[in-house]
């Protein structure tokens, strides 16, 4: 028996992806018999669960060549399905696709009617800037306090202090100044979107320990500061996204106040405090619940009816900063914030500005996350715009450092399959960020134990060149796959780095890789001129793919976009309707075209 079930394939799935609630959903599923198998498809059942209850049963209907079962559903959340015919389970297999015998189990997603997500955002470019580290305007401040200010371009602190820790006290002065002077340099990457991680006054270089939420952190600035940045990125057609720390706070913070720095009576200092309720003492006041048991980061209590006033309400956190001007926010640490709460927020967000954009930082596939036992409900309408995409950014490394390209084409079958249409478009595509090994040092292929292993590696000549070839290949995948790219700073210009905090070093203005910057240039623009819809909500469709090649197409309603990877040695030979041209050499197609080894290409009709 062959059977033939593609969830994406519309002739099998009637709605590509998820769908709103009242939608009905066609499923069909095809099969041939052959051979002398003792084997008869006189039925077919569809076994429907909604998540967390029993499964169910639907007779299929037979058609000419298989079977389909047409439904409506009418709640929101996640559904899982699968096949029986005859006496075979049909379930998800290898690449999506139906398999004879699978256990795997394909999933519906449902979600409310009126979700929307931000159309400005969709495709944009963006760039994430670790404040300080990226430019710095005038001179080195003189810092205070413990912070200990650095030379620009010396290498970052790394080795702990004689009580084990590393306090991610210095500073290299980027502050905001700094970013608005290069604003041209972002306007030429084709930048749309500016991420900055956290900008409040806190203890460390990283600021995700936030000692005021309310303040802009003296290093950077001050609100003026940040209001003309805003302000002159608004006139560029470049909107700026915050980084929203909601899950902890700092222990040297206004709000717990572990050393007294602060005037106020913090959590730590008294039980009469009017933060006390932030935080969950057990016992008061030296254990208390701290952010993967760091202790320099106290979780707040989300349920603290205190603390959502403090964030959510009238003159609270996040309207106080949106109405400065802000394009929206980032979320650190989404899932360890719960459901009720991202609710909160996102009314709290969209009432303010119903175009705001909400992303959180989620790390696996965000449709069916389950987070502390609890399943979550970030893409049914309620919570999310859209999320860091990991997933994408692990299957790109894996093809290119010899993986092949199934993990490329499962991820993004499954993202197809599992994402609502508007959340899909609204991805933020990475390659790094200040969490991870900058992409440049992946693609290179050295392997490093130890910090001090780290900080004094580098690349070879031989490995950058090769390094820098592959990046340009992950680059093109991740401007012209569905969702934003997210260029972090420095990548498009070859910076190098193993983990934090080497891939927070400062970015280096004295010495510019021409050519990739150009490459990356060309890349933002091709985003921001006549194909710009293709790229903001075109489909996508596999033309071809083996274990190291892979062709797609991106189609909006009248254009289309044909994009190659090709990781082999070998050559292909690929087909292309006239008029075609290759974007980057602007070398015309004809109706054949070579396919060369370690190559690519980005194919349109100019």
């Amino acid at each position: 028996m062959t059977i033939y079930f593609d969830p994406v394939d519309r002739k099998c799935k009637s709605h590509v992806g998820a769908f709103p609630r009242g939608t009905d959903l066609t499923l069909a599923i095809y099969c041939r018999m052959g051979g002398e198998e003792n084997f008869s498809a006189e039925s077919c059942t569809l076994l429907l669960r909604r998540d967390g209850c029993a499964e169910e049963e639907f007779s299929m209907q037979r058609t000419q060549n298989g079977f389909a079962v047409t439904l409506r559903f009418h709640e929101v959340g996640l559904y899982f399905y699968r096949f029986r015919m005859g006496e075979w389970n049909i379930g998800r297999g290898r690449l999506r696709r139906g398999e004879a015998g699978a256990e795997g189990e394909w999933q519906i997603t449902v979600f409310e009617e009126d979700y929307r997500t931000p159309d400005w955002f969709k495709g944009g470019v963006m760039y994430q800037i670790f404040p300080d580290r990226f430019a710095r305007s005038g001179a080195l401040p003189a810092g205070g306090g413990h912070k200990i200010m650095r030379q620009w371009g010396e290498q970052p602190y790394f080795r702990p202090n004689e009580f084990g820790q590393v306090l991610n006290n210095d500073f290299f002065g980027g502050n905001l100044n700094g970013i608005r002077e290069k604003l041209g340099y972002l306007k030429e990457l084709g930048v749309t979107v500016l991420y900055l991680n956290p900008i409040f006054e806190a203890f460390s270089n990283h600021r995700y320990d936030t000692g005021d939420y309310l303040k802009i952190d003296p290093l950077l600035g001050t609100v003026g500061d940040f209001e003309a940045l805003v302000g002159e990125a608004g006139e560029l057609g470049i909107r700026v996204v915050l980084d929203g720390v909601f899950n902890h706070t700092g222990a040297d913070s206004r709000y717990f106040n572990l050393y007294g720095r602060y005037p106020t009576v913090g959590a730590y200092q008294s039980v009469e405090s009017p933060y006390a309720e932030w935080y969950n003492f057990h016992p008061f006041p030296d254990q208390y619940d701290c952010w993967w048991g760091i202790r320099t980061l106290p979780a707040v209590n989300e349920r603290s009816e205190s603390y959502r006033n403090f964030i959510f309400g009238e003159g609270g956190v996040l309207r106080t900063w949106q109405r400065r001007g802000i394009g929206g926010w980032r979320l650190d640490v989404a899932d360890e914030l719960p459901d009720f709460f991202l609710k909160e927020l996102r009314k709290t967000v969209k009432a303010e500005d119903p175009d705001a954009l909400i992303l959180g930082e989620v790390w696996e596939d965000a449709s069916n996350k389950i987070s502390y036992n609890v399943r979550r409900e970030y893409f049914q309408g309620a919570e999310l715009d859209g999320v860091m995409n990991y997933p994408l950014k692990n299957a790109i490394i894996s093809f290119l450092t010899g993986g092949g390209t199934e993990q490329l084409r499962e991820t993004i079958f499954t993202l197809l399959d599992n994402y609502p249409p508007q959340a899909l478009h609204c991805l933020m595509n990475i390659l790094g960020t200040h969490d991870t090994v900058r992409i440049l040092t992946v693609l290179g292929g050295k392997q490093c134990r130890t910090k001090e292993e780290m900080s004094r590696a580098s690349l070879s000549p031989d490995e950058r060149a090769r390094a820098r070839e592959l990046l340009k290949m992950a680059a093109v995948l991740q401007f012209t796959l569905f969702g934003v790219p997210c260029v972090y700073y420095g990548d498009e210009n070859g910076m190098e780095g193993f983990a934090d905090p080497f891939c927070r070093a400062c970015y280096d203005w004295e010495h510019s890789d021409d050519d990739l910057i150009g490459f990356y240039r060309r890349l933002g623009a091709l985003r921001g001129g006549a194909l710009h819809e293709v790229f903001r909500m075109g489909e996508y469709a596999e033309i071809f793919a083996d274990r190291s090649c892979i062709m797609y197409a991106r189609r909006s309603q009248d254009r289309a976009v044909y994009v190659y990877v090709n990781g082999s040695d070998g050559e292909y030979v690929a087909h292309c309707d006239s008029g075609y041209e290759e974007y980057f050499s602007g070398a015309p197609c004809g109706e054949k075209f070579l396919i060369k080894p370690h190559s690519f290409g980005i194919l349109f009709q100019k």
